[in-house]
C-alpha cells in the first residue's frame, strides 16, 4: 500500500465487494423483482459473476430468491438500517421537531420501520389519552392497517404491493381493518393524491393516525412518522394541522437523512 501525499495510506476497493455492493443497490432501487439477467445487463457483469454474487447474498439473507428465480431485498438488511437509524438519534430529534410544532400536545407521536408485511416501532411518545393501544419499542403491526405502514405502501408499485399482501391476509384488528388488496390499493392511492396515510380506526377503534414517510439520500423511504389521536378530536382543523405537522418533520428529517431539501415527502 503506498502512501498518498498527506502520508496516508491509499485505500484499494476490494471488486467483489464493490459489485456485491451495486447489486444490492439494483435490486434496492428497483420497483420490480430483478433477474440475472437484468442485473447482469444492468451492472454489465458477466451472468455467471451476477449468479455467485446473488447465491452469496441469499445465504448471508441480504437477498431473497423468489419462485420465479427473481431477487428482492432480504429481511437481515433491516439489522443495519435499524442500526443506522438508532446511531443517527432519529428518534431524539424526531420528538424535538414535535415538541418544536407545539401542536396537537395530546398526540402520541411514533417513528417505525417497514419489515416484510409488519411496522416496527423504532420511537414512540405515548400520550395520556386513552387510545386503546400503547406503543412501545420493538412492537410489530400489519403494515396495511396502521398510518406508516400505508404510508410506506403508497411508495410502491401495484405489484410489489400485491406481492408483500399475497400471504394470508392479516387477522382484522377492527370492524374498520382494511380487507382486500383492492380497497388497499384503493387507499393508497389516496394517500399518495393527499400527501399523507389515515389509519381511520383500522388499528383501534376510536383513534385516528396521519402518517408519511422519511426518505434518505437516494429518495426511497427509510423511516414513517405517525401522530395518533381520539377520533372525537379528529375535526377538520386538527385532521389539517396533523397532516402538515408530520410532514413538516418528516421532511426535516429527510433532509437530516440526506434527501434532496426539494424532495416531498
Amino acid at each position: 500500500m503506498q502512501a498518498d501525499d498527506n502520508g496516508a495510506g491509499a485505500q484499494h476497493k476490494v471488486p467483489a465487494l464493490a459489485r456485491a455492493g451495486a447489486l444490492l443497490d439494483a435490486v434496492a432501487l428497483a420497483e420490480e423483482p430483478q433477474t440475472v439477467s437484468t442485473l447482469a445487463r444492468g451492472l454489465e457483469l458477466p451472468k455467471s459473476t451476477v449468479h455467485g454474487l446473488c447465491v452469496t447474498l441469499v445465504d448471508m439473507g441480504l437477498l431473497v430468491r423468489r419462485s420465479d428465480g427473481s431477487f428482492r431485498v432480504g429481511p437481515h438488511v433491516m439489522r443495519w438500517a435499524n442500526a443506522f437509524l438508532a446511531g443517527t438519534d432519529l428518534t431524539a430529534e424526531f420528538a424535538a421537531l414535535w415538541d418544536d410544532l407545539k401542536v396537537l400536545p395530546h398526540g402520541t407521536i411514533t417513528l417505525s420501520v417497514l419489515d416484510g408485511a409488519d411496522v416496527v416501532y423504532i420511537g414512540c411518545r405515548n400520550s395520556g389519552q386513552p387510545l386503546g393501544i400503547t406503543f412501545r419499542i420493538g412492537m410489530r403491526l400489519p403494515a396495511i392497517y396502521t398510518a406508516t405502514g400505508k404510508a410506506f405502501l403508497s411508495t410502491m408499485s401495484e405489484a410489489r404491493v400485491r406481492e408483500i399482501t399475497n400471504r394470508a391476509w392479516p387477522e382484522a384488528l377492527t370492524p374498520r381493518s382494511v380487507r382486500n388488496v383492492t380497497a388497499l390499493l384503493r387507499e393508497l392511492k389516496a394517500c399518495r393524491e393527499r400527501g399523507y396515510s389515515i389509519d381511520d380506526g383500522q388499528t383501534r377503534e376510536g383513534m385516528y393516525c396521519f402518517g408519511t414517510v422519511v426518505r434518505d439520500s437516494s429518495g426511497q423511504p427509510v423511516a414513517g412518522v405517525a401522530v395518533s389521536l381520539l377520533a372525537e378530536e379528529v375535526d377538520a382543523q386538527n385532521r389539517q394541522l396533523a397532516a402538515d405537522s408530520i410532514q413538516k418533520i418528516a421532511r426535516k428529517l429527510s433532509i437530516r437523512m440526506g434527501a434532496d431539501p426539494g424532495l416531498d415527502s
